[in-house]
């Protein structure tokens, strides 16, 4: 079947938070993590069908949902899940907050690998907790692992968790495996749990193979918390829906617990019924996706190196989400967004939303018909030329 993501849908005046957020029109949004593309038909054609018969109540979650998660990791990512381990919920970030509730108390510290999801530092905080960084290396274009600081950070008797992002936000890495193996023996070694943010696993391009960390081993698998969701891959963030996968029944009861308390255990039909229709029936239709998204990449490398040469593309391994080196400039990732606004009409993240490792860097979002981006470069380069 032949899907079009050329297609160019105008999505101001829909209450779009990446688009009707501007107050000029002119304006180009390519920072918010969501894509400028209709979800797989498969989802659109059962989510029709659930609008027509008309009646929204309280959801039941039904059997097939779980067989939809399991039957969707054990086919694409060779991971056993048992049902009894999945706890859904409205979101990745509600899911980050009530894990980090459940587990830790007020001054127990986490670990979170800068340059990092932004929302990682919020859950921690609302939560009284302290951030502990492990800044990655950034070294030939792309990022690696400081193991050693890892190391010392981890022997601190206060740190608990390691909030773990894989693939990585926004760094684009999709941690292999001996990666995965240093990271879990580490933490186990220093009873730290890993809660593992793959929400982009989905989103993988080629070369490069993601692997759950909880897969790694028996031993991971019991000393980790896995948050899923179909949201980034197949365009569901306003659905809210996503799960926690823990091995652990003790662990599972006290998420549970926190999930119950905090009030996020409703989920809504809409979310329910896109979720089975993703993983059951829209496998083709994310495999042209990700041969978008790669060429869209390339697309944007081979831009970069003809006209921005001076700003280095950091190897995206997974994700649509770009990040780009501008230390060149001498400014802060803040001034460098104020000045693409304001030059180019283009809104894309600055850098140290995601820590201080990030400041100097802009995070670009490609998830976007080609004429969008070829817009928005074009943009770039008009606002950094001058």
């Amino acid at each position: 079947m032949r899907y079009d993501f050329d297609e160019v849908i105008p999505r101001r005046g829909t209450h779009s938070y990446k688009w009707d957020i501007e107050t000029e029109e002119d304006v180009l949004p390519m920072w918010v993590a969501d894509m400028d593309f209709r979800t797989a038909p498969a989802v659109v054609d059962v989510l029709k069908k659930r609008v027509e018969h008309g009646i929204f109540g309280y959801t039941k979650v039904p059997s097939e949902y779980y067989d939809s998660i399991v039957d969707w990791f054990g086919r694409k990512h060779n991971w056993t899940i048992e049902r009894d381990w999945i706890i859904y919920t409205t979101g990745v970030v509600p899911a980050l907050s009530v894990i980090i509730k459940a587990l830790t108390s007020p001054g127990d510290k986490i670990l979170v690998q800068t340059p990092v999801y932004n929302c990682f530092f919020s859950s921690i905080r609302n939560n009284g907790c302290e951030i502990v960084t492990n800044p990655l290396i950034y070294i030939n274009g792309t990022y690696q692992i400081n193991f050693d600081d890892l190391e010392k950070k981890a022997a601190d008797p206060k740190v608990k968790l390691l909030l773990l992002c894989n693939p990585h936000n926004p760094a684009g890495r999709v941690w292999t495996k001996q990666e995965l193996v240093r990271i879990g023996k580490i933490c186990l070694q220093n009873d730290i749990l890993i809660v593992a943010d793959e929400i982009h696993c989905e989103l993988v391009f080629p070369g490069h193979t993601y692997t759950p960390f909880a897969s790694v081993s028996e031993e991971f698998l019991m000393h980790s918390v896995t948050c899923t969701s179909p949201s980034k891959a197949f365009n569901l963030a306003g659905l809210q829906i996503a799960n926690i996968i823990s091995a652990d029944t003790n662990i599972r009861m006290r998420i549970e617990k926190a999930i119950n308390v905090n009030e996020v255990c409703d989920v809504n039909p809409f979310g329910i019924e896109a979720l089975m229709a993703a993983y059951n029936d829209s496998e083709e239709w994310l495999d042209k996706l990700n041969h978008y998204l790669f060429a869209n990449y390339n697309y944007l490398k081979n831009y970069f190196k003809e006209h921005l040469l001076q700003f280095p593309v950091i190897r995206l391994e997974g994700t649509y989400l770009v990040w780009i080196d501008c230390s060149v400039l001498k400014l802060s990732s803040k001034e460098i967004v104020k000045t693409l606004l304001k030059r180019g009409k283009i809104r894309v993240n600055e850098g140290s939303l995601y820590g201080e490792a990030g400041d100097h860097f802009i995070r670009i979002n490609i998830a976007c018909p080609r004429q969008t981006l070829i817009d928005g470069l074009n943009r770039i380069r008009c606002a950094l030329s001058n």
